[in-house]
């Protein structure tokens, strides 16, 4: 096997941050390479110096590409010898049609005019690839998180690729679509074309990588090969966090109380089809000192469930009741939810969850105001001593509480949404998956603090697209499939198999 890319001694420092440390890294042609590393680790760095968004001058270090130095001064650059990188942000105009999107300064034109058939014919194409069935002409900002991340890759396979770097591109997709993803890159490694694939999950990482490099603090500390040894979990897990982690889930003792929360007959018909029903007639109850769990497919209406019941943010014609402690709640706008004592952290942190250009003390007092304020006044002391609290208390990784939050990692911008209504003081907090794209070490400090609110007596429930993680956290699991809950299980008695099943049988 030939070597096509090699990235020799790369440093790239930021202002008081060496962000890579002499970084080293070989890919053969034709390989699946893994760049694994928590969060902050420098992985993302990395690939942005290969692809050009840093460009040469602005690191120190050689990168050699198809046996010849390789100087790259910006994206467009990169992609002219056949690199193409998929962002973990996505990079879609959400205005725009699919067909427009996966196009887009890639026309299909001729004298300067676009040819929509072929546009839309080859479009169909990449979407069959991909595992899409959606209309070229769907306009991208009507599609679920999943299936936008689906279309970045078609997008990609539409120009001419050589190296392909995918940066979590299963963070956002359910099992069977990330399954579905994997055998597709398996299938591009069949035709030659080599990937490097930046992913938190460590089982789809075993599955597809020929080689595994791990980046710990700005620095590659091992290669791990599958031809001469085991690509283990817990070698990786070692190798990322420096030292060995025995659990994956924090231990804990449930004391579950008295019901806290009951939905009852609740109904969601679509936000525009308005003869559309997504939610059927679900309910479920939550219990103090409860973490509850919401499995199901892509699609099933998991997170339309929550949006909904939080103030209404998701569908019209809303119908159904929610009771705190038997008593019916009003929870028809967001402040109405939260004065009733719900929270809702969203699945899509840096577009619903977070002011990205804000500092860390402002987007934890966002959601609770009044409380930093004297008559309708803000208070910068108060502000700045509650988020110092939430930053010691969650053990949030930044220099002060005026960092912007754009400029943390997945995991402690996570920590930041978390504190932001822990503040509102919720009684039940619904998590729409609370650990996508963060790292094996920042899941666990997630887990902690979950368990830690429902030893309070509060009400957790977490929506997971992971199904490990269902079980290892969750005292009970309702199953979700086509907008109705299907099933309940026991946490103790509940497995991967039992839960497919519920959703198999309706």
């Amino acid at each position: 096997m030939t070597t096509l890319l090699e990235m020799q001694a790369i440093t790239k420092t930021f202002p008081g941050v060496k962000a890579l440390d002499a970084v080293t890294l070989s890919v053969q042609a034709g390989e699946i390479h893994a760049l694994v590393g928590e969060n902050g680790a420098g992985k993302s760095t990395l690939m942005k110096v290969l692809s050009g968004i840093y460009p040469h001058g602005s690191y120190d270090g050689v990168i050699r590409y198809d046996g010849a130095e390789a100087r790259f001064s910006d994206i467009a650059d990169s992609e002219k010898s056949g690199i193409i990188i998929i962002h973990q942000e996505l990079a879609l105009v959400p205005l725009l049609s699919i067909a427009e999107n996966m196009f887009l300064g890639n026309e299909r034109s001729h004298g300067g005019v676009i040819d929509w058939p072929e546009t839309y014919a080859r479009t169909e194409k990449l979407l069959a690839k991909v595992g899409l069935r959606d209309a070229p002409q769907i306009q991208v900002g009507k599609l679920g998180v999943g299936k936008q991340q689906l279309v970045e890759i078609a997008k990609a396979l539409a120009k001419d690729v050589r190296l392909l770097i995918l940066d979590e591109p299963t963070a956002a997709l359910q099992e069977d679509d990330s399954a579905r993803l994997l055998d597709l890159l398996l299938e591009l490694k069949a035709q030659g074309v080599t990937s490097i694939i930046i992913s938190h999950k460590l089982n789809e990482v075993r599955k597809v990588a020929d080689r595994v490099t791990v980046i710990r603090d700005g620095s590659a500390v091992s290669t791990i090969d599958a031809k001469t040894e085991e690509i283990s979990e817990d070698r990786i897990i070692r190798d990322m966090v420096g030292r060995d982690m025995a659990h994956r889930y924090p231990e804990r003792s449930p004391q579950i109380g008295d019901v806290l929360m009951q939905v009852k007959g609740w109904n969601v018909f679509h936000p525009e089809q308005s003869h559309r029903r997504i939610i059927k007639d679900a309910e479920f109850e939550v219990r103090r000192g409860e973490i509850v769990g919401i499995a199901g497919l892509m699609g099933a209406g998991r997170t339309e469930l929550a949006m909904s019941l939080f103030g209404r943010s998701y569908g019209q014609n809303i119908s159904g009741e929610v009771l705190i402690d038997g008593v019916p709640a009003d929870t028809s706008t967001v402040d109405r939810a939260i004065a009733a004592g719900l929270a809702y952290v969203t699945e899509d942190r840096k577009e619903l969850g977070l002011v990205l250009d804000e500092t860390i003390a402002r987007n934890v007092t966002l959601a609770n105001l009044p409380g930093v304020s004297k008559t309708g006044v803000l208070n910068h002391a108060e502000e700045r001593r509650v988020a110092e609290g939430y930053r010691q208390a969650m053990a949030i990784r930044t220099p002060g509480v005026f960092q912007k939050v754009v400029n943390l990692s997945g995991g402690n911008q996570q920590k930041v949404v978390l504190s932001k209504w822990l503040f509102t003081d919720p009684r039940v907090l619904i998590l729409d998956e609370p650990t996508r794209g963060i790292d094996v070490g920042a899941k666990f400090e997630i887990y902690a603090i979950m368990n830690e609110l429902a030893a309070q007596g509060r009400g957790v429930v977490m929506i997971s697209s992971e199904m490990p993680e269902l079980l290892g956290m969750c005292d009970r699991i309702f199953v979700m499939n086509e907008g109705r809950i299907v099933g309940e299980l026991a946490g103790h008695e509940a497995s991967q198999e039992k839960i497919m099943a519920q959703i198999l049988r309706h």
